[in-house]
């Protein structure tokens, strides 16, 4: 797993999650470790490193 950073795009904070090393499109809710909102996470895992990541409220 490897860590990856990113702005909540409620709190505008700088937090971090781990990501899963696994090739692929992923998509998922994880809750901001500030504000507690839920943010829905996409990120796409090629050769070994992160190629697209996009984060966006529920409510978008």
């Amino acid at each position: 797993m490897i860590e990856h950073f990113f702005t909540c795009p409620y709190c505008w904070q700088n937090i971090s999650f781990l990501i899963e090393e696994i090739e692929g499109n992923h998509t998922y809710i994880e809750d901001c470790e500030v504000c507690c909102n839920p943010i829905e996470v996409y990120y796409q895992f090629l050769d070994n490193q992160i190629e697209n990541f996009n984060c966006k409220t529920t409510d978008s």
